[in-house]
């Protein structure tokens, strides 16, 4: 096994156009923000630029009127030095359902064809079964398939636990492994730990990922370099910190002179934040960045609930007016976390757990309103927990229904060839028919103005071209 106190540069993932304006300004960066700094941002030496993924693809067809495939493109022809990296939900791909495999396999054929070159690919349970589709795709074009262990506190979380997930991820495939640490749950002592049981039971590199939300990050990295990670993610500094990850420069002034020294330029990252700035003071100014995710909130270790599971939970309680009842859905979460078989609150489990102690809060009687999104999970449709469901709290919530067991894409039927058909008049390009299957009115909708606008700038060319000039 690896010598887990060998000392090598630290390689560094810049998460600026990705999650880190996911994280702070609700994904709003445009494509056009991003364009001018590539070239700067290329001859840095980064590991690689996360830059798709996530929530930036729902983001840009709903709010932003882009097309992200288009801008997938545009980063790849500036890039032409830096691995571009995207963030992949398993079975879930970018969107909040289950899709057949053969819509999987073609939605990580194309990132790759459009210009990713490492998917990073997690599932909210961490149940195995819902990353084997992803893994086998990215491989079969030579993609890098990074596998995300969702890290998460709770009695089934042991270091065991944690050397055996590593290792099936190592067996299934997976190039690197990433610790994807979502709620900033990971301390400095811990990570050390962690890192080091890690580093005994795999061979291919480890990546740690973090928010600031707890305000430990920076020092959780320091220790996780030490005991050996290979990777960290930080983000430019106008876009750290909060629910962001640690800055940049700082991790690379951290480890300057060090056996872990990064070798990456200041005065360049210098010149790199200075263009990110005034977009900060403007998201400030807007108020699209809210000073609320820019402090510390110790309450995240406490609730494991992560940063933006607390500004949807304020937002929901907002809207029904019941904003006085914040501190008992907080206590509440854990309890339906528990009742659900312990899973780690990431994208969708986070928002699924949140929104039923949200109801089980307001309707004063536990589970007496039961969203659709808790049936499904406490019928197995997401997959498996690491812990039993409470059979009480199953029962109450979907009867007599009998849960499924085996992987929950077993189920689905190929899905593409029926999508093609639904939205034919649309397409212009291979890739519509993925924007479509993930979010079929959002992209109906982004394809109805595309139209739009070209109708209009073909219009207002042929005008030019009508036009009699003077001699």
């Amino acid at each position: 096994m690896a010598d887990n106190k060998a000392k090598k540069p630290i390689k560094i993932t810049e998460t600026i156009l990705r999650d880190a304006h996911q994280s702070l300004i609700a994904t709003r960066m445009t494509t056009e923000q991003m364009l001018p700094i590539i070239d700067k941002m290329d001859k840095v030496g980064y590991h690689a630029v996360e830059c798709w993924g996530g929530a930036t693809f729902d983001a840009s067809l709903r709010f932003l009127k882009e097309d992200p495939w288009e801008r997938l493109r545009k980063l790849r022809n500036g890039f032409k030095n830096t691995k571009l990296q995207m963030l992949f939900r398993g079975q879930n791909i970018l969107g909040y359902n289950h899709y057949a495999d053969d819509v999987v396999e073609y939605f990580v054929q194309k990132s790759l064809a459009n210009g990713i070159d490492i998917i990073r690919i997690f599932d909210c349970l961490n149940d195995i079964r819902n990353l084997e589709t992803a893994v086998k795709a990215a491989n079969k074009e030579n993609g890098h398939a990074q596998i995300a262990l969702s890290y998460t506190l709770g009695d089934a979380y042991t270091m065991d636990y944690w050397k055996d997930m590593a290792k099936k991820i190592e067996d299934l495939g997976a190039k690197s492994l990433c610790i994807k640490d979502m709620a900033g749950l990971l301390t400095p002592y811990e990570a050390t730990e962690l890192v080091t049981a890690l580093k005994e039971s795999v061979d291919i590199p480890i990546d740690l990922h973090t928010h600031y939300t707890s305000g430990v990050a920076a020092m959780t990295y320091m220790k996780a370099v030490e005991a050996g990670c290979d990777i960290i993610d930080t983000a430019m500094s106008p876009f750290a910190l909060g629910t962001s990850q640690p800055a940049t420069e700082v991790m690379v002034e951290t480890f300057r002179g060090t056996p872990y020294d990064t070798g990456l330029d200041q005065n360049l990252l210098a010149e790199i934040a200075e263009y990110f700035r005034p977009m900060r003071e403007e998201a400030l100014q807007s108020g699209l960045m809210n000073t609320k995710v820019l402090g510390v909130n110790i309450k995240t270790l406490m609730y494991q609930v992560p940063g933006g599971m607390l500004s949807n939970l304020v937002s929901q309680l907002k809207e029904m007016g019941q904003e006085s009842k914040y501190q008992e859905v907080l206590e509440e979460v854990p309890r339906v976390r528990k009742d659900f078989g312990e899973p780690p609150l990431v994208t969708p489990s986070s928002q699924i757990v949140g929104t039923q102690a949200v109801l089980n809060v307001v309707s004063g009687e536990r589970y007496k309103m039961v969203t659709k999104e808790s049936k499904k999970l406490l019928s197995g449709e997401f997959g498996q927990t690491v812990k039993p469901f409470d059979p009480e709290v199953q029962k109450k919530c979907i009867g007599d229904t009998k849960p499924i067991t085996c992987r929950p894409a077993d189920l689905i039927k190929p899905q593409l060839a029926d999508l093609e058909k639904e939205m034919s008049q649309w397409k212009q390009q291979d890739e519509d028919v993925l924007s479509y299957a993930l979010f079929p009115q959002v992209a109906t909708e982004f394809f109805k103005y595309r139209e739009a606008q070209k109708t209009k700038v073909d219009a207002t060319l042929a005008d030019k071209e009508n036009k009699v000039y003077p001699v």
